[in-house]
């Protein structure tokens, strides 16, 4: 590919998620395709737990980032509808391990694999999809993604123990949970877009700006997660409200209300989270809205996606980066 040039940003058209889903369906259609060939095991338990999880409708929002930066970058070949598929089985295992740690017993409007078959079925299937992502990611005989996507795996892993860590603790400052985030979340949607530009061979410019792409996309995603956890609906969400407090997870909005309260609130929201629990919903949330610790999240949500359509303007003027650029803005609008 051409050496990259810097282009004027123009306004992305106004687009949903089904509307950037149609610019790269037959793509879609042949990662799907892919991704049930591979699921394919001789223990039919394996296959069971794996497609249901799977086939579960999940946005797909990683996979979607792969074809997307591929389609960005000019050349959406069979090698990058492999690494959609890798990705999204990598995402799904990481879910299935969180819904054990978590003890969640709703996904997607669904019952969790783990409370349909227990937490062993579900960890040793969670570890057949990371076995079988590294199966095809060898096929991809490209070292520089191997070692994008295995970084990415021991990153993820180290955010999930952090914040595993952190739970009941209302000391973990702002930064301390930035970091979390970057690596439970942020570090794969980081790993779609850099493994992408890597895998095509993108200059190292145009590399480094999709991979922080991906990233600040990646952080106002959880970001926005952190407030819907509270504002959102569970029929829209597909999972129960409240989850964060209920584990004694000190997420931003909680970290934000306590720096910001008076005295009582600060206590209360401390308390709250070393107890755990849903006993004192109601109070947190009151403290919570008085501190504007929800508006607070979301401004830094924004900011996140601001830097990332700054990465964007490297790339030519397409459909694909319009795409892009909307999918980012979607990603601080959603409701679900």
């Amino acid at each position: 590919m051409p050496p990259s040039t810097m282009t004027t940003p123009s306004p992305a058209p106004s687009m949903s998620l089904a509307d950037i889903l149609a610019r790269v369906d037959d793509d879609f259609q042949a990662v799907n395709q892919l991704i049930n060939d591979q699921l394919s095991s001789r223990v039919p338990l394996v296959e069971k737990i794996a497609d249901y999880i799977v086939n579960s409708g999940g946005k797909r929002i990683r996979p979607l980032l792969v074809l997307l930066s591929a389609r960005a970058l000019g050349n959406c070949n069979p090698d990058v509808v492999r690494l959609a598929a890798i990705i999204e089985f990598l995402h799904t295992a990481t879910l299935l391990h969180d819904d054990v740690v978590d003890t969640s017993d709703l996904r997607r409007g669904n019952p969790t694999a783990n409370a349909k078959w227990g937490n062993a079925p579900s960890v040793l299937v969670g570890d057949f999809l990371y076995s079988r992502s590294f199966n095809m990611l060898v096929e991809l005989a490209n070292l520089k993604v191997m070692d994008i996507l295995s970084s990415t795996t021991c990153v993820i892993a180290e955010g999930e123990v952090l914040q595993l860590t952190n739970v009941k603790n209302p000391n973990i400052t702002e930064a301390q949970y930035m970091d979390v985030i970057q690596g439970k979340t942020a570090q794969l949607f980081e790993a779609s877009t850099h493994g992408t530009a890597a895998l095509l061979q993108a200059p190292d410019d145009v590399q480094e700006a999709l991979r922080i792409y991906g990233k600040e996309l990646g952080l106002a995603f959880q970001l926005i997660d952190d407030v819907l956890d509270y504002e959102g609906n569970a029929a829209d969400l597909g999972k129960n409200v409240g989850d964060d407090l209920a584990e004694g997870k000190p997420t931003l909005p909680l970290i934000h209300a306590m720096a910001h309260a008076d005295e009582t609130g600060r206590k209360l929201v401390r308390q709250a989270i070393r107890k755990g629990g849903l006993d004192n919903m109601d109070e947190v949330m009151a403290v919570v809205t008085s501190t504007r610790s929800m508006e607070y999240t979301r401004s830094k949500a924004n900011a996140c996606v601001q830097r990332a359509e700054q990465q964007l303007q490297l790339l030519p003027q397409s459909p694909a980066k319009d795409a892009l650029i909307a999918l980012a803005r979607i990603a601080v609008q959603r409701k679900t």
